[in-house]
């Protein structure tokens, strides 16, 4: 974690309940209710609390899981990963780098090329649709939304 930590009340008063549970209290969406998890646009996707660029929508796919999924982060140091042995599982926990907001977790059960599922909950993501649009580029989410609300639909 770097000095761009977000000060923790600031972020109480600027995120709204899910997505402070989720990024500072390691908490979980339900599953398929992210405004993110069926998202097609391109662009990228951004952590909710400090804005670093982590993930690009050509490495997003569906999973099946019901959030949205990852096979490759923008950069290998964009996020952080930690051992999580809460509610008596071992995973490998996924934050943002620059911040320490928890995002989800990552899996060895992905695509190829990596092999790898970053399975990130939505309440953790804001959304940068690319510049100029083109195809699946609808300038908000794909579920009637607006840019970065992060609520479940």
């Amino acid at each position: 974690m770097s000095n761009d930590t977000p000060d923790r009340e600031a972020l109480r008063k600027r995120l709204d309940a899910l997505q402070y549970h989720v990024t500072q209290e390691k908490g979980t969406e339900r599953a398929f209710s992210g405004a993110y998890a069926h998202h097609k646009d391109s662009g990228s996707y951004r952590c909710v609390c400090c804005g670093a660029e982590l993930f690009s929508s050509t490495t997003k796919y569906d999973s099946g899981s019901g959030w949205p999924s990852f096979w490759l982060p923008m950069a290998g140091d964009r996020v952080a990963t930690h051992r999580d042995t809460s509610h008596g599982m071992v995973r490998t926990e996924v934050s943002c780098a620059r911040c320490g907001a928890h995002l989800g977790h990552v899996f060895e059960d992905g695509p190829q090329p990596t092999g790898l599922r970053y399975c990130i909950n939505s309440a953790s993501l804001d959304f940068a649709a690319q510049a100029g649009g083109g195809p699946g580029d609808s300038k908000g989410d794909s579920e009637g939304g607006t840019k970065g609300d992060g609520k479940g639909g």
